[in-house]
């Protein structure tokens, strides 16, 4: 069986990813003659036409599309061999992709990247905020913060701490509209939507056995979070939001607490990571990192929030 073509490969992808050949030469460090020829030996072993050229443009076909994933997937995990291979990954240097929900990272990374970065100022971290859901490999991500129940079991994932979520509204709509008793009650409100692929999910709650399961019905919908809490504070209606975007707004009084007798399904922080388990040191140290600091910050999060659900007053350890 013959060799993979990975020359051709690498040389594929960085024209996909540029869109010219003579970026991509640039980039690779070859010349525009020794790119062409990798990606058009590459299409002749194939059978397959990756790229389509014209005297001004050069685009990625179907067959391309379709193969781009594998071909990134390739280069990452030929380029983390070598890091390995050279000692990198002990030498605490060089890039690092990270992903994270754009909420949650305006409001909770800054200061654990921060600490990291003092520790290791050779380490250069690029940062990507959005509520949009990353394709990991595809994307040359290194590590991708995640809120949300675990479908791709392809890649990697550490679950890092239970994220506590409430049930809030400003005290100002609670005394117009009256503050509602039972989950069911939240039928006769306005309800703002939070999510980020469907707009009436539901919202099961649970206590002591008993369920109940509301369809969010409102007037607007959103896949972030931080335009709520102006709307909440201004009496627009009721929402269920994770406490890291609605803390400080509790903490001030803005909106407090409602059906805190009853609980809804729990949510986690997850880190995830491409399918190979060879990564350079510097991307394990930011890994082992998050975990440990974020698991702090989301546990005492969560406890906060089951101490202040149950009434009581006071620092206790929650297992």
């Amino acid at each position: 069986m013959a060799l993979p073509d990975y020359e051709g490969w690498a040389c594929f992808a960085a024209v996909a990813d540029s869109g010219s050949f003579t970026a991509a030469a640039t980039t690779l460090g070859l010349s525009k003659a020794s790119v062409s020829k990798a990606v058009t030996r590459l299409e002749a072993s194939l059978g397959i036409a990756l790229l389509h050229r014209s005297s001004r443009t050069v685009t990625v076909s179907t067959a391309g599309a379709g193969l781009l994933g594998e071909a990134h997937a390739m280069v990452a995990a030929a380029t983390t061999a070598t890091e390995a291979a050279r000692g990198d990954r002990n030498d605490l240097a060089g890039p690092i992709r990270l992903a994270a929900p754009m909420s949650f990272g305006i409001k909770v990374l800054g200061r654990p990247l921060a600490t990291f970065l003092e520790m290791h100022p050779a380490v250069e971290i690029e940062v990507m905020l959005s509520d949009a859901r990353h394709d990991v490999v595809a994307e040359g991500i290194d590590l991708a913060l995640r809120i949300a129940s675990m479908e791709d079991s392809s890649l990697l994932a550490r679950t890092i701490a239970p994220v506590a979520g409430s049930v809030i509204a400003s005290p100002a709509y609670l005394e117009k509209q009256g503050t509602p008793r039972h989950p069911l009650d939240l039928g006769r409100h306005r309800l703002i939507g939070y999510g980020h692929r469907e707009r009436a999910m539901p919202l099961r709650f649970h206590r002591d056995g008993e369920e109940a399961t509301v369809i969010p019905t409102g007037p607007l919908f959103t896949n972030n979070g931080d335009i709520m809490i102006p709307l909440l504070i201004a009496g627009g209606g009721i929402a269920v939001l994770p406490d890291f975007i609605a803390e400080e707004a509790l903490v001030k009084g803005d909106v407090v607490r409602i059906l805190t007798d009853w609980s809804l399904p729990q949510s986690y922080l997850h880190l995830l990571s491409p399918p190979s388990r060879l990564r350079p040191a510097r991307v394990k140290a930011l890994s082992d990192h998050l975990v440990d600091t974020l698991k702090r910050s989301c546990t005492g999060a969560h406890a906060q929030h089951l101490m202040l659900a149950s009434g009581r007053s006071g620092p206790e350890t929650v297992a």
